[in-house]
């Protein structure tokens, strides 16, 4: 039996500080995005996607990734300090900047970027996880109660993860293989889809039965570990057998078939776990399906779910501002000397 209807004891709330302002880099991965938060508000955000200069190749050419944001990051950060209609050297109190994880060339330019700022404006330099950006993209429109548990599911991440109290970070599950991002976009491609695969699926499926082909939702060694590469392989075999076969009825099964698997973990989790709330973010957290069900979830638990607007599942630069602003008001700072961790992981760290 589920202990999350009793939601727990609340022991804090994580939200975005007031009282800060912080310029925020995220670069991680194709997309260029800075934005401004100011009193726990969201003044300007831009962002300068890649998805057409990436998608002939169907999927992210590092290369190609970081020349782009080399030659986005100087009119982003203009256009973003133009509509925050700030002086930065007046009105900002931080920078902060994603140090990983993610591409290693597109972290290296965000991160010079940041530096550049915090030596041009004379302002804090904070590195920011970019797995903690994303718990903060789900507090940035409401508090997010805690204990909390949060479902973080992008193109390269898929992860169940406990927030006990602001600050620490509890890892319960992940992706054994492809995330489920990663197998939306290598499924898109099957289905002679664009990029990214995400609202490609989520697209066609709307025409289509998702009782049409009951794809897997496998099981792993640990309960609350997913995996995607089966279903992937699923659909692949499916339809080589149906060559026929409607697009919409396969994407539409296929994506029945991911949040299914999702949701299956997450529901585990519950049942280990006492919760005072539950979250979802990253870009997967954009897709429909998944929404709809986290709120059917919290509906039917009785429990606080926080469902982001789509604009802060997707890699976005007021996530990781709102995490920096944290960061600053506990007093913490990083060096000059910052570098990237490409493969960094969302640890256990202090209270």
């Amino acid at each position: 039996m589920t202990r999350a209807v009793d939601r727990g004891e609340i022991v804090a709330v994580l939200s975005v500080p007031r009282k800060i302002s912080v310029l925020g880099i995220e670069t991680s991965c194709d997309d260029t995005a800075v934005a401004v938060v100011i009193d726990g508000e969201v003044r300007s955000s831009v962002i300068v996607t890649q998805q057409q200069l990436h998608a002939e190749f169907g999927g992210v050419v590092p290369e190609l990734a970081s020349r782009a944001h080399s030659q986005a990051m100087t009119r982003a950060l203009r256009r973003v300090l133009y509509e925050a209609n700030i002086d930065p050297l007046r009105d900002l109190d931080g920078v902060a900047v994603t140090s990983g994880p993610g591409l290693a060339g597109s972290l290296m330019v965000g991160v010079a970027a940041a530096k550049a700022c915090s030596l041009g404006y004379g302002l804090p330099l904070i590195g920011v996880d970019h797995m903690e950006g994303h718990v903060f993209g789900s507090a940035l429109e409401e508090g997010l109660e805690l204990p909390a548990l949060v479902l973080l599911v992008s193109g390269g991440h898929s992860e169940l993860v406990m927030v006990d109290e602001p600050g620490h970070y509890r890892f319960l599950g992940g992706t054994v293989d492809d995330a489920a991002g990663e197998a939306f976009d290598k499924v898109a491609r099957m289905l002679g889809l664009g990029f990214p695969g995400g609202p490609e699926i989520e697209a066609a499926a709307q025409g289509g039965s998702p009782d049409t082909v009951a794809f897997p939702r496998a099981s792993v060694a640990s309960d609350l570990d997913f995996s995607f590469s089966g279903v992937k392989t699923a659909v692949l075999r499916y339809l080589q057998s149906a060559p026929d076969a409607k697009v919409a009825d396969v994407a539409a099964s296929f994506q029945v078939a991911v949040v299914d698997a999702l949701m299956i973990r997450v529901k585990r989790a519950l049942d280990l776990e006492s919760v005072a709330s539950f979250a979802i973010g990253g870009g997967v957290a954009a897709n429909s399906l998944l929404r709809e069900r986290t709120v059917e979830l919290g509906r039917d638990l009785n429990l606080r779910v926080n469902v982001p607007s789509r604009r802060y599942c997707t890699d976005n630069g007021a996530m990781i501002a709102a995490a920096g602003a944290y960061h600053l008001e506990r007093g913490d700072r990083s060096a000059l000397d910052l570098g990237i961790d490409p493969s960094a992981e969302l640890m256990v760290k202090p209270a």
